[in-house]
């Protein structure tokens, strides 16, 4: 698209669910030209309804379909797939054919499998795919990464990742909520995959894993509450990782690295560098919001899918890999994928290419 792109892109978002406005607020306060076009929902009267809601958000009209192939007529510059996992693979297929490059929320898909053959379609279509980890532009994690890309901690050893995140019963009593036919599992897909992006972000990837993943009394559920894994990483750093939405009331989720210079720990968007001469450094958000590791899923702010968003739109004008690219999205996929085949056999696990 670099050749004559466009200043201004039009956007078409899929879905209306509970994260939806968090992408129009993202949407409304963008600084790289995009503009909402359309919105694609289920329920025709619902969409209906939330087209004129968004209108008042943006103070544009915002047209509404029910119908991927009357959404695709005009084909949009991109588009932002934001359903549930299970209903995912149908407007991706439908996309990567029509060519539009695509945004998606996390997972992908339910399974490892599904995932990659979403992936296969944008692969074989040509089309630009990334995926919604947003915690990868906080800026304590971006700080973070320069410093261990630039090699200024020497190399990984340990890695630590921490989820003690707490969700209600009310939260599952959803529909679908935590099953695997709607959501793929349960903690680990839904809710600690962004730590363990980011984690593989930072520490590169995971070969091996053994893991314990379980239900516990406190949710009524199909898929897992706990989670915990030991991690061998391909580097040969090792790595531990618990995760639960039992951990009343919720705190910032955090991974903790020991470096061959210094111990380092990135709790939410803190940093704080503990060198091994004394010296310590630290860097604190300005945010002033959450991280949605409470009852409230949402309380986080907007400005980290804003700037995902952005991300993904140069990629596109500029013919680039998005911040997130598929291939680093499935390797999330299969480090989970692992974890439950892990688990389930009791065994050391290699984790699937």
């Amino acid at each position: 698209m670099r050749k004559g792109a466009k200043v201004t892109m039009d956007v078409l978002l899929i879905g209306a669910g509970m994260v939806a406005q968090t992408h129009v607020l993202a949407l409304r306060d963008n600084t790289v030209g995009l503009r909402l076009s359309g919105v694609l929902g289920r329920d025709p009267k619902r969409t209906e309804k939330f087209c004129a809601q968004v209108a008042d958000t943006l103070g544009y009209t915002v047209s509404g379909f029910s119908d991927i192939s009357d959404a695709l007529a005009n084909p949009p510059d991109m588009a932002i797939l934001i359903t549930p996992p299970n209903a995912r693979a149908g407007f991706a297929n439908a996309l990567a054919k029509a060519g539009v490059p695509t945004l998606m929320e996390k997972p992908i898909e339910r399974t490892l499998d599904a995932a990659r053959s979403i992936s296969t379609a944008y692969t074989q279509s040509e089309t630009l795919a990334g995926v919604c980890f947003q915690h990868r532009t906080r800026a304590a994690s971006q700080a973070l990464k320069a410093r261990l890309s630039a090699g200024d901690l020497g190399d990984i050893v340990h890695v630590e990742i921490r989820v003690p995140w707490w969700r209600d019963q009310a939260y599952y009593d959803e529909p679908g909520r935590g099953s695997y036919d709607r959501d793929g599992g349960g903690v680990m897909i839904n809710q600690a995959i962004h730590s363990l992006d980011l984690a593989l972000w930072l520490a590169g990837p995971v070969a091996r894993v053994q893991a314990q993943m379980s239900t516990s009394p406190i949710h009524q559920m199909e898929g897992e509450d706990i989670a915990s894994a030991l991690l061998t990483f391909a580097s040969g750093a090792s790595g531990v990782l618990s995760a639960s939405t039992v951990a009343y009331p919720g705190g910032a989720e955090s991974i903790a690295i020991t470096t061959a210079k210094a111990h380092v720990l990135l709790q939410g968007d803190t940093l704080r560098i503990d060198w091994y001469n004394g010296r310590q450094d630290l860097m604190t958000p300005d945010t002033g919001t959450g991280t949605g590791g409470g009852a409230d899923p949402m309380a986080f702010s907007h400005g980290w899918h804003q700037s995902v968003i952005e991300d993904f739109a140069q990629a596109v004008r500029d013919e680039a890999a998005p911040l997130v690219p598929m291939d680093e999205a499935l390797h999330v996929h299969a480090v989970i994928h692992a974890m439950e085949q892990a688990a389930r056999n009791q065994t050391l696990t290699d984790v699937p290419a």
